[in-house]
Order: structure tokens, then sequence, then C-alpha cells
């Protein structure tokens, strides 16, 4: 690696012609995210991966070995950055992950990897700090902060403490606390979390936010005063507004369910807001989403539709990124000292990079990667994650109750009708809503009719958690509508986060029981199964989140499992997204964890059938 005192040498030779650049790009309108301009007929020289030179004439720089690039007028646009994201939601590997979204223009991300710290601990961080170090762009971690996200509620399959996350602060490549879930934990002062955000402040570092509570007063404000930095949880105008005036960043994300820049760009463009303040994002980008509409380029173009100048929507993903997290001396912009991260661009309403450069080197062309990615061996602990400790049937999500009809003393009769707590799932969106509704019993056991079949049933499944990380054959059964199932089926899936045990939802406990003993089988992954058979799998044998499989092939198999859903009768338009947040005890209103039904409002558990009536 070339030291600070050669590069910057170098870097002023080339820029003053005493020595040549490695590349120059010639004639191409410089966007120039830092002054708000647009600059035509510049050339950039670029030497040791770093941009030496940016000005209407780089002739001077050029030498027999330097290479050219033309721009031909083209737009000259900073590389994209994702200010907060997760790779495991794309079931991919850092690697992978790379491989589709570089080709697009994205040459820095910013990760959160609780997703397999969730199930590995500080081990699996250290596997993907490890794995973002080779990668051809930009990959920074955030250590993940909140495992378990909401202690006493679930139980994970490791656990992340202060002295993980103040280890961790030291590792090369760590630029931050990941999200910061637990956010009773912080307003209440709990010691975990203060701790936690102390040694990342005495660290430098920047501390992310998760409060997606709708409650703006006391306890937002209890929130932000432990120094929460950012946040993307926000889906209301006012929760962007809220949170930049509290000195936050409002980061808006456009990921493959989570919708929310229409619902919050309005505080820049109504209410005038210094977009400064304000960076885009995706959270959870699944496979498919990633190889057939794109990464932060689809941001791009759904900003500029939602309202947004291309060149604020170029800076919330730029420059205002690499600002927020200390990095504008090294990139966020292009300008002289920082990487050639430099994209070639026709046409900025119809974001498509022809070029990519990231770290001075031309990794893509025309959609497609041009360069060597490494290879990487996973050791076998992270491929062995599914421990169910014994094969389930179908008895195991039998939902019984000795809930009473009448009178406490009357008999409970053969057939009744009770009331049961239910999570209602929220169409492109993470929270949920707390239904209750009238459920039939038969013989002490829930009945469940099938929505919209011929038995004329309300829109309800079974959904169960079974614990997967330290096989105890523990099975947590509850109820959820919103899925539509119209025929006999059962659907698992072991990404469920954020604990990821295994989720299995359904309307045939024979399904269920199928479903889940197949991932098991494979070592997780997403699977539907309808009268019996598998009709959709995607395996995801690293910690049960991951493939080592293209984005392609990934993105093809998770297709079966969209189309197994509909098979069941299913039109929501991400529910394998929708069933993964199920388990997420930290986003309102109610989840399912290894400990039962929480109540996220309260944050209080609660019981799937009230007793009396």
């Amino acid at each position: 690696m070339t030291s600070s005192l050669s590069l910057t040498k170098k870097l002023v030779n080339v820029a003053m012609g005493r020595e040549s650049a490695d590349m120059v790009i010639r004639d191409g309108v410089w966007v120039s995210v830092q002054s708000g301009e647009f600059i035509p007929n510049t050339d950039i020289a670029i030497v040791d991966g770093h941009i030496a030179y940016v000005g209407g004439d780089a002739s001077h720089t050029i030498a027999q070995d330097t290479k050219i690039i033309d721009a031909g007028g083209k737009y000259l646009v900073p590389g994209l950055l994702d200010g907060h994201m997760h790779v495991e939601s794309g079931m991919v590997t850092v690697t992978e992950f790379v491989r589709t979204v570089a080709k697009r223009g994205t040459t820095g991300i910013f990760i959160d990897p609780h997703e397999i710290a969730n199930v590995f601990g500080l081990k699996g961080v250290k596997l993907m700090v490890d794995e973002a170090a080779g990668q051809p762009i930009h990959v920074w971690v955030q250590m993940p902060s909140c495992v378990p996200s909401a202690p006493g509620f679930e139980t994970p399959g490791a656990e992340i403490t202060p002295d993980d996350v103040a280890e961790a602060m030291t590792w090369p490549g760590i630029i931050g606390l990941g999200e910061v879930m637990d956010f009773p934990g912080v307003f209440n002062a709990g010691e975990k979390m203060m701790a936690e955000i102390a040694a990342a402040r005495d660290a430098g570092k920047v501390i992310g936010g998760h409060y997606p509570n709708l409650n703006l007063g006391t306890i937002f404000h209890g929130y932000v005063a432990a120094g929460i930095e950012d946040d993307h949880e926000g889906t209301r105008v006012e929760d962007a507004i809220a949170r930049v005036r509290q000195g936050m960043k409002a980061m808006l994300r456009y990921g493959s369910g989570w919708l929310d820049v229409e619902g919050q760009v309005d505080a820049i463009l109504k209410h005038k807001l210094d977009s400064r303040r304000f960076i885009l994002c995706t959270d959870d980008s699944h496979a498919g989403t990633l190889t057939q509409d794109g990464h932060m380029d689809r941001v791009l173009r759904h900003a500029i539709d939602a309202g947004l100048p291309p060149l604020t929507a170029l800076q919330m993903m730029t420059i205002n990124t690499a600002e927020h997290f200390g990095l504008t001396r090294e990139m966020g912009m292009i300008a002289p000292g920082r990487w050639a991260d430099v994209l070639l661009v026709e046409d900025l309403n119809d974001f498509h990079p022809e070029t990519v450069i990231a770290k001075g080197q031309v990794i893509a062309q025309k959609g497609k990667i041009t360069i060597d990615l490494p290879s990487v061996d996973y050791p076998v602990w992270a491929r062995d994650s599914v421990k169910l400790g014994h094969p389930l049937k179908a008895e195991d999500f039998a939902l019984k109750t000795e809930a009473t009809v009448g009178t406490p003393s009357a008999p409970l009769r053969a057939q009744a009708s009770v009331t049961a707590n239910v999570i209602g799932v929220i169409e492109n969106q993470a929270p949920t809503k707390h239904l209750k509704l009238e459920v039939a019993v038969e013989d002490g056991e829930v009945s469940l009719p099938l929505a919209g079949g011929k038995e004329g049933g309300a829109d309800i499944a079974k959904l169960a958690l079974v614990e997967r990380h330290k096989a105890t054959g523990d099975v947590t059964v509850g109820l959820v509508s919103g899925f539509g199932f119209s025929e006999k089926c059962g659907i698992a899936s072991t990404v469920a986060h954020d604990s990821h045990h295994m989720l299995v939802t359904g309307t045939s406990e024979e399904d269920m029981a199928i479903a889940a003993n197949k991932l098991a089988e494979v070592g997780g992954g997403q699977v539907v199964v309808k009268d019996g058979k598998v009709i959709g799998l995607v395996e995801l044998e690293i910690a049960g989140l991951m493939s080592t499989e293209e984005a392609s092939i990934v993105a093809q198999k998770a297709t079966t499992v969209l189309g197994g859903f509909k098979a069941c009768g299913c039109t929501l338009s991400n529910p394998n997204m929708q069933l993964s947040l199920l388990a997420l005890v930290v986003i309102p209103e109610l989840r399912i964890s290894d400990m039962g039904l929480v109540d996220v409002i309260n944050f209080e558990l609660i019981p799937v059938i009230e007793t009396g009536k």
C-alpha cells in the first residue's frame, strides 16, 4: 500500500505535470456535488487509484503509457454510496453483493452485519469484515449493537456485549456502531446500550439509529440525547423533519420492501429543509431487486421521479453520505486527493452508468464486471447453523387453547369462537398491526378455514417460530393475517430478523412440518410446500442467510419462492421479505419470538388466545 507521504508527493507531482498519470478521463461534464455545479469540458487525471487533477485540460499529465478514456461529453459522476444496508438481505455474500451492485455504479457500501451476528456473534462479524477488506470497491462495516435486539424478549444464536463492541472499534474497516434498535434500552438509559454507545463515541465512530416508534415526544428526545446520529426508520414527513431538527441525518430508504422516500421527501421539497442533512439508502434489497432493477442507481431514479433534482439526489448518496461518516477526505466527490471513484453516465434522469471506475480501476463496462473478484473459502461452522434437535411433525404446529366460552364454569363446546391476538401484515412496510380477531376452536385447537377458499374463512394463517440455534426443539405458535393464503400450504424461512430462528407460516400443519424439515436438510433458506411437495426453494447455506452463488442464480431460485407464495394465493409484492420481519421484536406493533407473542408498543409478552370472553 502506498504511504501517505509517497501518495501526497505523487499527487502533487502529477497535478503539476512533473510525473505522468496512470489514467486520464477527457472531456466530460463534471458533476461537482461539492459546489452544486455541472462543469463541461472537464478532464480528470488519476494516479495510484486517486484523483490528482480535475480541470479543463489534463494534457500536461499525459505520457505514452497513460491510459486515456474519452468521456465524449458524458457526465462524470462520483461513485454512488449506500449509507445503510445489510448484505445478508440480498441472500448473497459480500463478494457476490459487490459483483452485483458495482457494475451499476455503487462504489461504496456501509454494511451492518447484525443478521450474521445474531447467528454467530463476534466471529460472524469478523468473517464479514475480513471479506469486505478484499473488495474492489469500498466496504465499510458498522459493528452490530443490538444482539439480541430486545433483551428479555428473544434469544438469538449469540450475543454481542459492550466488550465485543469496544474490541471491534479497534479493527480496520469498522466505521461505526450499527443501528441501535433497542430504543427502550436507550431512553431508559440501560447499562448495555449506554456502554456500547460510549465505546463508539470514545473511538470517534458514527452511531447509527433505528427508531421506528411514531412517538416524537419525550422518548424520542431521550433517544436522540444518547448521541444517535442517523435514522432510517422514518416513514412520514414529520419523522424526517423531527430527525433533522434534532441534529440527526434522516436516511430515506428505498429497498425491496420498504418504500419510504416519497413519504418523506416533502421535508425537502415543500418544507425546504436543507437537503445536505438527508441521505438515501436501501437498508434491505432482495437479490431479485438487485439483479433486475438495481441498487443505488434504482434509488436515484426513484428519487428523481419523486421530485428531487438529479444533483440533489446525487448529493444525498455521495457527499452527504461521505460527510456523515467522516470520509470526505477520501470519497464522496470528484476532487483531488480522493479515491478515483468515477461513473460515466449518458443521462442523469435515466441513470445507467456506461463505465464504472473504482479506486482508479475500470471495474465495469456497459453493465458487466470486467475484473476478477476475490475467492473466499468459508469455514465449516459458517455452513452448519440449522439445528432443530429433532424432525418436526404436524402436531408441533398445533395451536391449543384452554379458553372458555360463556361463563368460566361452562364447559368448552366442541366448536367455539375465541378472541386471538393476530399479527397483521402491512404491505411494503416494516411495521405490523396488532389485530384482535375471532377464530374457531375445535376440540381444544384453533381451526383455520382457508381465506378466499371454498370454506370462506378469514385471512388468518398459522405462524410459528422454530428455535434453530441450540437444537432445543422448541416451537412457538401464533397467528398472522395479510398473506391471503387460499390453498393448503407451508412456508419456512431461516431469514427471520433479527434473531434468525426459523419462521414457518401456512394453512397446513403437515406442509409446515415438511417445509421446516427441508430447510434443516439443506442448511437454511426459504421454501414453499404445497400439497406435500416443494414448489419453491432457495438454499442459503452460510448462516442460513446467504448463498455463495451469484446473485442472478439466487434471484432465480428466490423467484420460485415468490411463485410458491402466489400459488398459495398470496398477492403481496414481497411476501418473503414481509415474512422475514415477523420476528423483529423492535418494530411495532406485534411480533413473534421464541419467548412468545410480543406487544412492541408496550414491550410485554401477551397470549395468542385471550382467556375468557
